[in-house]
């Protein structure tokens, strides 16, 4: 199947997909033709269009050709770093790194008690102040407020490192690995994918010297979902593989095993294998059999809460739509959701549910929520609500003859851009 077949299975004319994209249509005609191919920062949004994950969409059209030393103008901005070929590479170098050093690190026998080390000196008011920063974080509306914060402590704790006691440097390095996580996320949330691999990356790193195994299992599980939102699904897998291998070596009453679960369901769910997510679904289902406080409330926050919502967007990725709608209602209807107490989850869960519609051509059910989903996404600033909506956006092929999605559409464009 060539590019064109491609386009019309999926219902889209060249002007619409040369819209969506911000090309002109004769653009699109010459990619079909093969007199030119898709630049880099072009790509990702185009294999997001069309399903298809970025070595696919290479194989329908072709390799990128080097950008020209002379080019004039800085290139499209994208929703995956900077638009640079080189920073999807250099994410898939941290993937690796961090994955492998997890798998080597690891001795044989995983059932072997663990040292915890001892938390001392200044450690204590680094961790105080981490614990800080994630309320601020999960509170905070526009989450890149809180960067700058983030930042003075990074230099901060990197300051404080230096020449400490083996004890001691090892707590500041759990320290650190908690606070890498959060600079990733705010990274992450912000569409910067190649910062946030880079942070997760140290977060793991400093994790691993400070033999925190649940504190290191997470940010393996971070640096999965970069993999998950490029849609390399089986990449994801084995950055997940390799969390499950460290947190089991974790503390048994935190929830951390069971978050990677509940990722993992996603990853199988992106490859379409139904069996595999529902077992890891299940998996995830028995955080509710914990008993204290299973998560930390900063960099491990699972809790089984989200289960309903995590389930309804699983159905949708597999194309059960009646079970996915079941499960998105069930999790609107909940306190936290349904009083607005989080705006980037009802946001998800609204554009899921537009999703839905979408695949239904209900075009009223696509309005309804798309259009409450894209207001929060502008309350917020969020990135990822945007980046749920632009999933949508893929979704509304020819529902955009009615003239209000195609206005809905339109500002989602517009909300990515800017």
């Amino acid at each position: 199947m060539g590019l064109a077949e491609r386009r019309r299975a999926l219902g889209y004319s060249q002007e619409e997909l040369a819209h969506a994209l911000g090309v002109d249509r004769r653009t699109v005609g010459r990619w079909e033709g093969r007199t030119t191919t898709p630049q880099p920062p072009l790509r990702p949004r185009l294999a997001e269009l069309l399903h298809l994950d970025l070595d696919e969409l290479d194989a329908l059209v072709g390799q990128p050709r080097a950008a020209r030393p002379d080019s004039a103008g800085p290139p499209p901005r994208d929703h995956h770093g900077s638009g640079d070929l080189d920073d999807m590479i250099r994410r898939q170098f941290l993937r690796a790194i961090t994955v492998t050093s997890a798998l080597v690190a690891l001795p044989p026998d995983e059932g072997a008690a663990l040292a915890e080390g001892a938390l001392r000196g200044m450690s204590d008011d680094f961790l105080r102040m981490n614990g800080h920063l994630w309320q601020v974080y999960q509170l905070a509306r526009a989450k890149r407020s809180v960067y700058p914060v983030v930042r003075d402590q990074l230099t901060a704790l990197n300051e404080t490192l230096g020449g400490r006691p083996e004890v001691e440097a090892q707590a500041l390095c759990g320290a650190a690995g908690d606070l890498f996580q959060l600079a990733g996320e705010l990274a992450f949330d912000g569409n910067r994918y190649t910062d946030a691999a880079a942070s997760y990356t140290l977060a793991a790193s400093a994790s691993q010297e400070a033999k925190s195994y649940d504190l290191w299992a997470c940010a393996l599980v971070r640096h999965a979902y970069v993999d998950l939102y490029e849609r390399r699904y089986a990449d994801a897998v084995g950055a997940l593989s390799a969390a499950e291998k460290v947190a089991r070596r974790g503390d048994g009453s935190l929830s951390t095993r069971y978050w990677v679960a509940a990722v993992q369901a996603e990853a199988y769910a992106g490859l379409g294998d139904l069996s595999a997510c529902e077992r890891a679904l299940d998996e995830a289902e028995k955080v509710t059999g914990l008993s204290g406080a299973a998560h930390n409330g900063g960099w491990l926050r699972f809790d089984g809460s989200r289960l309903a919502e995590e389930r309804g967007a699983r159905y949708l990725q597999l194309g059960r739509l009646d079970l996915a709608e079941k499960a998105l209602s069930s999790a609107l209807s909940q306190d936290i959701l349904a009083s607005g107490q989080s705006f980037r989850r009802r946001g998800a869960v609204l554009t899921d549910l537009a999703a839905v519609g979408a695949r239904r051509q209900d075009p009223d059910q696509v309005i309804a929520y798309g259009g409450e989903a894209l207001r929060l996404a502008r309350t917020t600033s969020s990135g990822y609500v945007a980046r749920k909506l632009l999933g949508l956006r893929t979704d509304l092929g020819p529902l955009t003859r009615d003239a209000r999605v195609a206005e809905l559409g339109a500002e989602i464009d517009a909300l990515c851009t800017t």
